[in-house]
């Protein structure tokens, strides 16, 4: 059975240990949803971005934890 994995980064792809310790998931959508709930502290934590495994290989990412900002009207 495939375990689901998140790898956590600096902006330039450095490995960085993350605020709250994930698990392995058993789904990509239980995968996307725990980063869902916790990116705000990761991104706090020193994570820039993530990448999202499935075993060894790369789903997809890096992807930014960080809101993109927008400007009130």
């Amino acid at each position: 059975m495939a375990a689901w994995t998140w790898r956590f980064e600096k902006s330039d792809g450095t490995e960085v240990p993350p605020a709250v310790q994930p698990e392995e998931f058993p789904t990509q959508g239980d995968a996307e949803s725990w980063i869902g709930e916790y990116w705000k502290e990761l991104a706090e934590g020193g994570a820039d971005q993530v990448t999202l495994f499935e075993d060894t290989d790369k789903i997809y990412g890096p992807m930014s934890l960080h809101a993109e900002e927008t400007s009130a009207p």
